[in-house]
């Protein structure tokens, strides 16, 4: 029997936990993907609970209390969890079965010894830094801080989906540049065969996708549309992903809908409009962009590396309403400015792919095994 590999993940979303398994399948066809969730793993531990329960109130009872963070947060980030989740890999994995293991995000160290181990991420803690407002309450307990490194020290490399997360790596944990590869990420959202029509950049309609209401600037987006209204009366805000109390004209919430409805979304928009806070990746960008959407976004985080300024879509700082309704007032006068950039976001967008990614990764990782390249 060929040797497997580990591909270890914290249940199936984000739909990145999904994508990469398969891509990591695709091009490394010579070796069976074992996905290892550590989610089943959790619940048998039927002591876990309990276990973890005084660790969670010491090092996040303020923040419970406060309502800084949930308690389903709490409990996946205490550094007991840290070690069980270490040790229930070290139960479960057999070294010599494997080739090398590879883990999703970086809330935990799946390294075993004697195993090449390797991380896939698009953030680390530290990386908070970066952002505007940023406080020392966004860090997480000092005990968890002290072992985030090792997940990035033990690992052979360390890839990354955006060039902030990997400077923030270099600069924030010591970690050595050669080390630190950034490979991206696709989309995970079908790319309709059918191209949308160039009138849609006069439609007005702006498009906004994302959950996490606050996190992504959506209250900011609907004030500076409520500004617009007055000059643009037609103009729509569709959201779609999220599902605020709003009941303002032009407005309309759509709530989650399954992935394979995404595309209509983007057909008909003529903006993608994404004002977020702190982004340590944003998707919705590269599928809005392969949908050859402009986009106004903000100067943070991953987003830069997607967006560039007056070339495919226009950047605002963070939690500007009034900066954020004039750079859509940009687009909505023009929509040939919009199709432009609408064309230049399809060319940046085609790197953003993950047959890209996994050609990238099966490269790296051979070379950093030792193995002859293809």
């Amino acid at each position: 029997m060929a040797p497997k590999i580990a591909f270890i993940r914290k249940g199936q979303w984000p739909l990145a936990n999904v994508s990469t398994a398969k891509t990591l399948q695709a091009h490394f066809p010579e070796y069976e993907v074992e996905e290892i969730d550590l989610i089943p793993l959790m619940r048998r531990d039927t002591k876990l609970i309990a276990a973890n329960a005084l660790p969670m109130v010491l090092e996040y009872g303020s923040d419970m209390m406060l309502r800084r963070r949930g308690v389903k947060e709490a409990f996946l980030i205490t550094s007991h969890m840290f070690k069980t989740i270490k040790r229930m890999v070290a139960e479960r994995l057999n070294p010599d079965e494997y080739i090398f293991s590879f883990q999703m995000q970086s809330l935990f160290d799946a390294s075993l010894p004697g195993l090449p181990h390797f991380v896939y991420t698009d953030h680390t803690v530290l990386a908070n830094k970066q952002y505007p407002g940023f406080s020392p309450r966004q860090l997480y307990n000092p005990a968890w801080m002290k072992l985030e490194p090792s997940i990035y020290h033990n690992a052979r490399l360390v890839f990354t989906r955006s060039t902030n997360v990997a400077r923030s790596m270099v600069e924030d944990y010591g970690c050595d540049p050669e080390r630190v590869k950034c490979v991206y990420a696709g989309s995970n959202t079908p790319i309709s065969p059918q191209p949308a029509s160039d009138e849609r950049y006069a439609s007005q309609n702006i498009l906004f996708i994302g959950i996490d209401w606050e996190r992504k600037g959506g209250p900011e987006l609907v004030a500076a549309f409520a500004l617009l209204r007055a000059k643009y009366p037609q103009a729509t805000l569709t959201i779609v992903g999220a599902n605020p109390p709003i009941n303002e004209p032009g407005v309309e919430v759509v709530g989650r809908v399954p992935v394979e409805e995404l595309p209509q979304y983007y057909q008909k928009a003529a903006i993608f409009c994404l004002p977020t806070k702190l982004e340590p990746f944003g998707i919705v960008l590269v599928e809005a962009m392969a949908y050859r959407l402009p986009i106004v976004s903000t100067n943070i985080g991953a987003v830069p590396d997607m967006v560039v300024h007056g070339e495919n879509g226009l950047l605002v700082e963070p939690g500007t309403v009034y900066e954020l309704a004039a750079e859509l007032d940009r687009l909505l006068a023009d929509p040939d400015l919009g199709r432009q950039y609408g064309q230049r976001s399809a060319s940046v967008a085609a790197r953003y792919n993950w047959d890209d990614v996994g050609q990238r990764m099966r490269e790296e990782i051979l070379q950093a095994l030792g193995m002859p390249q293809d």
